[in-house]
């Protein structure tokens, strides 16, 4: 199995206003702001060390556990889906109601179970627990991407989310070209990799017991003051217009009801409903995020198919692994440089990603050279990661931090939802239980269906658009716009600008998504 990206399906960073206030000048307490950003950004770096998880795949099915693939495919890979519907609204709401550090220390503890069962178990049981606890890995990353925010003031959240984000890249790519060197040049066996990856996680479980623990979180710890003076509606001076807009709630209730984040979100939310951007966005998320994260976990149990493990030396995993993250990077970074205008064009450009990846998905399923296969693998994780940032932006940048929160959760969750239904039809021996040819064809057909959507959606914006043009000119280009943005710059408002980092979803670098 393949891992996810980091924050593929993760949350938006607080987005903050340029009016900032000054930085501290140079002294003790700048020492101790770097100090804090290189512990925390090495515990992210070494928590991707896991240089064995590119070979679980091949491990599994080879003599260290002779597992058939019957059983990796319809028996244990299933279990991840279906463990992480299950855990990760819990999850989520103990990250936030237990101040990040207690689900980061959760999470250290579960990769160390992860490689301990792979380590000594021995039947079909033992590896679906083995699962179980690798989706509270995953459901657990939101902790460390919501816990940096919660001890830097608003000043510094953009650096810090760029820190981060080139420190969990950084970790996986090192991972994966670590592992594939130790393999091929080294000749490790893939057991003794995986003894290596148990003595980085049990290393980076130490760095957890060090991290401190914030007083003050999104939802529930809000009214503890925060760093730097970070006051609890500090994060409503950060968005002062939706603030306001905000405020119109039912005078009928008592005062401390009416300030409730639980009384506000949802008004604020049927409100966001009737964005069309916000809609067409959160679709994509949920359905194109559903079919990627299938392709991310059944793609090493492919790979084993088309080039079946006979020399664990030249077995490439690894490099396919790093090649991703390398692309996954360099896309989502493009992507903050494309000049169109989105409410014209993004059905457009959502079709021609989903039918290439249609395409690459075709190519992974016919194909018999195993190079191929990487690459049309790389190619499709690239693609998925240049659409992940535009959709961030679209979502995030006209909702409230509470309302952003709330969004991103809500798409995860039903992407899941439709993740594991298809699990359950497609993969699960109690449903049709294909193996792992038939089910990329499957894939296939899903992603070329959503692609005839997208295009006849793009289609009928088109024909709207072209009956308005004959009355109103088309404006400029513009850079990555949400539908409040567009409509205000139209109406000759000043926009403030908006400063957008990305979780880091999977979701957040190309491999920490899903598992090998």
């Amino acid at each position: 199995m393949s891992r996810p990206f980091p924050g593929s399906m993760a949350l938006s960073v607080p987005e903050v206003e340029k009016q900032m206030p000054a930085e501290p000048q140079p002294g003790h307490e700048q020492q101790s702001w770097w100090c804090l950003v290189f512990f925390l950004c090495f515990y992210g770096f070494m928590a991707q060390m896991r240089p064995g998880e590119s070979f679980i795949t091949p491990y599994l099915l080879g003599p260290d556990k002779n597992f058939t693939q019957t059983q990796v495919t319809n028996e244990i890979t299933p279990v991840l889906s279906y463990s992480y519907l299950v855990v990760l609204v819990p999850i989520f709401l103990l990250t936030d109601y237990l101040c990040y550090k207690p689900v980061l220390l959760l999470q250290g503890l579960s990769y160390v179970s992860v490689w301990l069962l792979l380590l000594f178990g021995s039947t079909v049981l033992h590896m679906q627990f083995m699962e179980f606890f690798f989706s509270i890995t995953m459901a657990a990353r939101i902790a460390y991407s919501s816990y940096i925010f919660s001890l830097v003031p608003p000043a510094r959240y953009q650096r810090m989310a760029s820190y981060s984000r080139a420190s969990v890249l950084l970790g996986v790519f090192t991972s994966s070209v670590l592992g594939q060197l130790l393999v091929t040049v080294g000749r490790v066996a893939f057991s003794t990799l995986n003894y290596i990856s148990l003595a980085f996680l049990t290393f980076s479980l130490v760095l957890a017991l060090f991290l401190k623990r914030p007083k003050r979180s999104l939802f529930f710890n809000r009214g503890v003051p925060g760093p730097a003076g970070a006051a609890p509606s500090e994060l409503d001076q950060m968005n002062p217009g939706q603030a306001k807009a905000a405020g119109a709630k039912p005078g009928w209730l008592p005062a401390a009801w009416r300030d409730s984040t639980f009384v506000r979100v949802p008004g604020e939310l049927g409100r966001a409903v009737r964005l069309p951007q916000l809609r067409l966005w959160s679709l994509w998320w949920v359905f194109n995020s559903a079919g990627y994260y299938l392709i991310v976990y059944y793609v090493h149990i492919l790979w084993n198919v088309v080039h079946p493990t006979t020399d664990t030396t030249r077995v490439y995993n690894g490099a396919a692994d790093a090649a991703s993250t390398l692309l996954g990077a360099l896309t989502s970074f493009a992507a903050g440089f494309v000049k169109i205008r989105w409410a014209l064009w993004a059905r457009l450009v959502i079709a021609v990603v989903t039918v290439l990846q249609a395409g690459l998905v075709f190519l992974m399923y016919k194909t018999d050279d195993i190079w191929l296969c990487y690459a049309a693998f790389v190619l499709f994780r690239g693609s998925y990661q240049f659409l992940v940032p535009i959709a961030t932006f679209q979502i995030a940048a006209s909702l409230s931090q509470e309302l952003r929160a709330l969004v991103f959760g809500i798409n995860t969750f039903l992407a899941t939802v439709l993740k594991t239904v298809i699990t359950l039809i497609v993969s699960d021996k109690r449903g049709l239980g294909l193996p792992v040819h038939s089910q990329f064809l499957v894939y296939f057909v899903y992603f070329l269906v959503l692609f005839a959507a997208y295009f006849l959606a793009a289609v009928l914006v088109g024909l709207r658009h072209f009956q308005q043009s004959r009355h109103q000119p088309l404006p400029a280009a513009q850079e990555l716009m949400s539908p409040m943005q567009e409509k205000a710059t139209q109406d000759g408002a000043q926009l403030p600008a908006l400063e957008d980092g990305v979780f880091a979803v999977g979701e957040l670098s190309p491999q920490s998504e899903a598992k090998a």
